[in-house]
């Protein structure tokens, strides 16, 4: 229930206008992430990063958006959905405006840590607006709309950024998201309606939000830094965060959610698979662009059949859900995942990208594909109606926190010296390393799916069950609107 209009029409020029301000303000912080990880390897050669500073130019991001993402939907319910997607979009701007004329890697990861707390109000308004505001019959269609822009939009964004880090700079990645977040202002202001949840009363959880990032920073930066007493005080303070949550009366993590047991493996999965993505395309991209000698752009292009996968499969790989059950698509994907990863070890400077490259990223996207929109429905569909919105939270939270403890880990994994540069053959040996560790972790993950995954998939009302879920870091953001574009 939402306290505000819900009668637009998709049809209607409010409609589209409202329409346009989401899928404009949730791509401009789902694309980031991607078009960073293609520029990373200019910004080591012209700031003289470190492997750790690098991790840290994406961590930074990803650290605040895992933290804050649910503070944002809470708030946003409780003050008013626009005034948040609006001053997410403001903050989102002026943070991509600081990255872009960041003179040394440190103001960089911070103008990145500031981009991570714009996109935490940003991104969950965007969807909580469609279904705020959009008559009911419409509902649906606007969604499929949403998701299809936003599929759109991944699809072109490697592209984009691989050309525009070639021909101009990597600071051009960032001065790209002014006039998109200028827009996105300008039309929410004018166009989109206010909407709130009536029922969010009570006092807002700041303290859960503040012990889960300060947890979050600890154990990261703790296992980036190979700081083993800051790992230890950052779980301290997540176990505190925990305490907290079951004793508050409105918790920003209700652990009642958790009772379910396909609820909480299908997260365990979630964390461990995100991870891993997150680890393949990090690191990929950086050989390519190293000891491989590929450009930006070419690096984003060897990407694409991942974007491809998902965009053409997943809405079959989420109707063959429904009918057998989530069970084995949510077991075999995982382990196609894996297979994949091992697939991508042995690449040396002369490997061609057809033979030593392709087949497992071709691999890896039909995993992907078979995995992504199963575990979405999957997660909100183990929970009963009420709790749907702040599962597909949880849900998306825990992805993010996965890639960002599996990027912080890999120096650990791979060999690498925190502060130090990393030689080509190194990097390789480490990529190597990482990628068979990943590889087991995987097949974990697809255990615990087929232990923990049991009850088929009810039938849901279509909009409930639309989630979203971004890689940052990682390959192109995935865009799931599951059964929204039937209901067109």
């Amino acid at each position: 229930m939402t306290d505000g209009p819900a009668g637009l029409r998709y049809g209607e020029p409010a409609g589209r206008w409202t329409l346009l301000a989401t899928v404009l303000g949730s791509g401009m912080a789902l694309l980031d992430g991607t078009v960073v990880n293609l520029a990373l390897p200019r910004i080591a050669e012209d700031l003289d990063a470190t492997f750790s500073g690098l991790q840290w130019i994406l961590n930074g991001y990803t650290l605040t958006l895992a933290g804050l993402i649910l503070l944002g939907g809470a708030l946003g319910d409780r003050y008013g959905r626009r005034r948040l997607f609006v001053l997410g979009a403001a903050g989102f701007t002026v943070a991509s405006l600081a990255c872009a004329v960041a003179p040394t890697v440190e103001l960089l990861i911070a103008a990145r840590v500031l981009q991570g707390a714009g996109a935490a109000m940003l991104t969950p308004g965007s969807l909580a607006i469609l279904q705020a505001s959009f008559d009911q019959h419409d509902r649906g269609r606007a969604i499929g709309a949403w998701s299809g822009l936003g599929g759109v939009a991944t699809a072109i964004g490697p592209f984009v950024g691989g050309w525009l880090v070639d021909a101009a700079s990597w600071r051009w990645i960032f001065l790209i998201n002014l006039p998109i977040g200028i827009a996105v202002i300008a039309i929410a202001r004018r166009h989109v309606p206010e909407s709130r949840d009536p029922d969010a009363t009570g006092s807002i959880d700041w303290l859960g939000a503040t012990l889960a990032a300060l947890g979050l920073a600890g154990v990261t930066f703790g296992l980036s830094e190979e700081r083993w007493l800051a790992v230890v005080v950052g779980f301290a303070v997540l176990a505190a965060f925990v305490l907290t949550e079951q004793r508050r009366t409105n918790p920003l993590v209700p652990l009642v959610v958790f009772r379910s047991r396909t609820f909480s493996g299908t997260n365990v999965v979630t964390f461990l698979l995100y991870g891993a993505l997150a680890v393949v395309f990090f690191l990929l991209g950086l050989v390519l662009q190293g000891p491989l000698g590929d450009t930006p752009l070419q690096a984003g292009a060897a990407t694409m059949p991942v974007t491809l996968a998902m965009l053409g499969l997943s809405a079959r790989s989420g109707a063959l859900a429904e009918r057998i059950g989530p069970r084995i698509p949510m077991t075999v994907g995982p382990l196609l995942v894996a297979t994949a990863m091992l697939l991508l070890t042995g690449i040396t400077p002369e490997s061609s990208y057809v033979t030593g490259i392709l087949p497992g990223i071709v691999v890896f996207g039909l995993g992907l594909a078979l995995t992504v929109a199963p575990l979405t429905a999957t997660a909100l569909g183990s929970v009963d109606d009420h709790h749907a919105g702040i599962a597909s939270g949880i849900n998306n939270a825990v992805a993010r926190t996965g890639q960002l403890l599996a990027v912080s880990a890999i120096p650990l994994v791979a060999g690498f010296a925190p502060q130090g540069t990393v030689t080509a053959s190194e990097l390789l040996d480490g990529f190597d390393r990482v990628m068979r560790v990943a590889a087991v972790t995987v097949v974990g993950a697809a255990a615990i799916a087929w232990l923990t995954v049991r009850r088929p998939l009810e039938a849901a009302d279509p909009v409930a069950t639309t989630a979203w879920h971004c890689a940052a870091g990682g390959p192109p953001p995935v865009v799931e609107a599951i059964r929204a574009d039937d209901a067109a």
